[in-house]
């Protein structure tokens, strides 16, 4: 997938969201007019987000992002997309730490001028590690950068999910408690639960995913720690870089109270991810960036917290993105771009990274 075309996630047509915006902005600020409408080449695989400039004397922010609700035709991601959270998360973020979080402007809840809730806020400019292809591969500006300046960057990115742990204050953080009984990772697991269920309810079921989450349960922490806001997202992929510093962190659906170790190993297996997939197609990648050992490393010199059980944590991060890209598969089905394999038990071939959340099922993938 990370290698093919970026399979399709919309069946909106952005000159038409243009127009409709206009005539929506101009209810707010008068005469104002949308310009210069573009959907980036990074855009996302859950909600959408489109690029504008508004033309205005006095425009409270002129160059603008918008970030909408996923397409209710186009076999969504999750179940539910909540815009009003992702924009409370953003500005609360911007208030009460470090982060370089856009400024968050307008939030409409009312599906009917763009087909589905959305926020608006500021651009800002700068690169993205890319997705498609990936930036562990040859000929994009992050594979071509000097170890010296990817150096740079991941200690700045792991610097961000520090200041975000340590500075953000946990009595704001109370609405992104997850429904259920038990601890914060108790919680954030059953979530997990819940939402492979969502994806399997009228497809097939996978035998993998469900003996990772078995596997999850023989490695569970004995001491899971205070939870912290979690980015929930946190990669590399969702940072606008200003050459190699971060200028803008993004994408905060995925939002939660949980461990900080939730973040850490989602940010060690997404790399893996990449890097892994980069391997198996003749390629080196980076193996020298985003290591585990140096991400743990910096945080705990950073923080003065020493990650704990990131075994566990790190098959979490791949259980969890296994089951994200299980429900792109049979979106990708839905569109006709591939098949369900006829033998039921091959379904797991429909996760991309099967081979490696296997290993980490049976103990072997960090050996």
């Amino acid at each position: 997938m990370a290698t093919a075309p970026r399979p399709r996630t919309t069946t909106r047509d952005p000159e038409e969201l243009g127009r409709r915006l206009t005539a929506w902005l101009g209810e707010r600020l008068p005469g104002a007019k949308v310009v210069n409408v573009t959907v980036p080449a990074s855009n996302g695989m859950s909600s959408e987000t489109l690029l504008f400039d508004i033309e205005h004397p006095e425009p409270p922010l002129a160059a603008c992002a918008l970030r909408l609700a996923a397409d209710p035709g186009a076999y969504t991601i999750f179940p539910v997309y909540d815009m009003e959270r992702q924009h409370r998360v953003m500005r609360l973020v911007g208030e009460h730490t470090e982060l370089p979080v856009p400024k968050v402007q307008w939030l409409e809840l009312d599906p009917g001028p763009l087909g589905a809730p959305f926020f608006v806020m500021e651009r800002k400019e700068g690169r993205v590690p890319p997705d498609v292809m990936p930036y562990t591969y040859e000929g994009n500006w992050l594979h071509a950068a000097s170890d010296a300046e990817r150096e740079r960057l991941e200690a700045a990115s792991i610097t961000l999910l520090a200041k975000l742990h340590d500075q953000f204050p946990a009595e704001q953080a109370e609405f992104l408690a997850l429904p259920g009984d038990g601890s914060a990772l108790r919680r954030h697991v059953e979530a997990q639960r819940a939402y492979y269920d969502w994806v399997v309810r009228d497809v097939a079921r996978s035998p993998l995913i469900e003996t990772a989450f078995d596997r999850l349960e023989e490695l569970w922490p004995a001491d899971e720690g205070e939870p912290v806001l979690n980015w929930g997202d946190a990669r590399i992929g969702n940072i606008i870089y200003d050459g190699f510093e971060p200028a803008a962190v993004l994408d905060w659906e995925m939002a939660a109270l949980a461990p900080r170790e939730v973040d850490l190993g989602w940010t060690v297996y997404l790399h893996r991810f990449f890097q892994d997939l980069t391997v198996s197609f003749g390629q080196e990648g980076l193996p020298e960036f985003l290591r585990r050992d140096r991400i743990e490393a910096r945080y705990a010199e950073l923080t003065g917290h020493t990650p704990q059980n990131m075994d566990f944590y790190t098959l979490y991060a791949a259980l969890r993105h296994a089951v994200v890209m299980l429900r792109v598969a049979y979106r990708q089905v839905h569109f006709g771009e591939v098949t369900v394999p006829d033998d039921p038990k091959d379904v797991d071939k429909l996760i991309l990274h099967h081979a490696s959340l296997a290993a980490m099922v049976q103990g072997s993938y960090w050996d």
